[in-house]
């Protein structure tokens, strides 16, 4: 028998282990493609030997050049803010913007402190009292002071969920129902054509009013606020799902349907089995766009109807007016901007855990 030489065995195993690393980082590139980090498969690639001059190119187009493209935003940015006056003083920059994004931090975590103080002294007090035998004069009372910055952000993100919620239970059957029937289609059609366009400005009065209308009781589940932001985010983020469920179910492989024909089919089983998982794509491609939608919506709502979150944030600074008012609203802004790429990276997450589609 021929003994088999160390050094080759060695590089064997070696290469094994290569190979098998190889196939992790590609695992691994789904995900980093759905969180928006797909340079870290050429950048793993090349710390792994594997052809560190192409995996180069690649780490340059998707890490260099964004970051480059950045750094001349901001150099623009530092350059031309100071020649820039406003009634609120020069535009500020991306120093005088990270300072006030450092402030509003720093502010509401003493506004967190200050709540969990509260909530301990109150918690206090109504152990004393139970302690006393006084049972019955124990109260609980809600915290009023002002919501910190991150307490609004988290306002904001909960009703355009619960709105976005809402929109997709509506949507998503009435396209389905759009898709498969042309007489449903033809019904649906004006009605979208007519409401699509409409603006959140103007569903907002209308939305206010029937809430207040309908909603008369002020101890209920939701304040009216939320029902106001989250009903208009409803109206006007409803209509890419509903199209886009429509133009799924519609596009299904008509050989498909014929089997379900020949299979005799109930309803119900043609729509879990067949209608859904061939129209999953394009449904998600409109949920991801309705959530879109939906979050530009609401910042808007917020503002014109000055309920609580993001967009009464940015009212409130600006019509505060103070010297630091323009560079919080602009930390806002960048705010509302990251909080929408994760909402979108949310949905594509989602969306890659339920179907094969390559769309970005």
């Amino acid at each position: 028998m021929t003994a088999i030489d160390p050094t080759i065995a060695q590089n064997e195993r070696r290469e094994e282990r290569r190979a098998r690393l190889f196939t992790r980082i590609n695992k691994a590139d789904a995900w980093f493609q759905v969180l928006g980090l797909s340079w870290m498969t050429p950048v793993l690639k090349a710390v792994a030997g594997d052809n560190p001059k192409a995996q180069m190119k690649d780490i340059w187009r998707l890490l260099g050049v964004p970051l480059l493209s950045i750094a001349a935003f901001l150099l623009l940015w530092s350059t031309l803010a100071p020649t820039v006056q406003t009634s609120l003083g020069a535009v500020p920059g991306p120093a005088q913007v990270w300072e006030e994004a450092v402030n509003l931090h720093e502010d509401a975590m003493r506004k967190s402190a200050k709540e969990a103080q509260f909530y301990e002294r109150l918690e206090a007090r109504n152990e004393k009292l139970i302690a006393a035998g006084k049972a019955d004069q124990v109260k609980d009372i809600a915290y009023t002071g002002a919501p910190s910055y991150y307490a609004q952000i988290w306002t904001s993100i909960k009703t355009v969920f619960f709105g976005f919620f809402l929109a997709t239970i509506v949507a998503v059957p009435l396209g389905i129902a759009s898709g498969l029937s042309p007489t449903a289609s033809a019904a649906l059609n004006p009605i979208i054509q007519i409401f699509k366009p409409v603006s959140p400005l103007a569903w907002l009065p209308i939305v206010t009013m029937v809430v207040s209308a309908v909603y008369v009781t002020n101890d209920g589940m939701f304040s009216k606020s939320f029902l106001n932001s989250a009903i208009t985010v409803t109206l006007c983020s409803l209509w890419a799902t509903l199209i886009n469920t429509a133009l799924g179910v519609a596009s299904i492989d008509k050989d498909l349907v014929n089997v379900s024909k020949v299979l005799k089919m109930n309803t119900w089983t043609k729509i879990t089995k067949l209608v859904l998982p061939s129209a999953l794509p394009l449904i998600f491609t409109g949920l991801r766009l309705s959530l879109g939608v939906g979050w530009m919506v609401l910042i808007a709502a917020e503002m014109l109807a000055q309920n609580p979150g993001l967009g009464k944030f940015v009212w409130d600074e600006f019509q505060n007016g103070s010297s630091s008012s323009l560079a919080k609203i602009m930390v806002a802004v960048f705010t509302i901007g990251i909080i929408g790429f994760l909402l979108d990276r949310l949905m594509y997450a989602i969306q890659s855990l339920f179907t094969f589609s390559n769309n970005r």
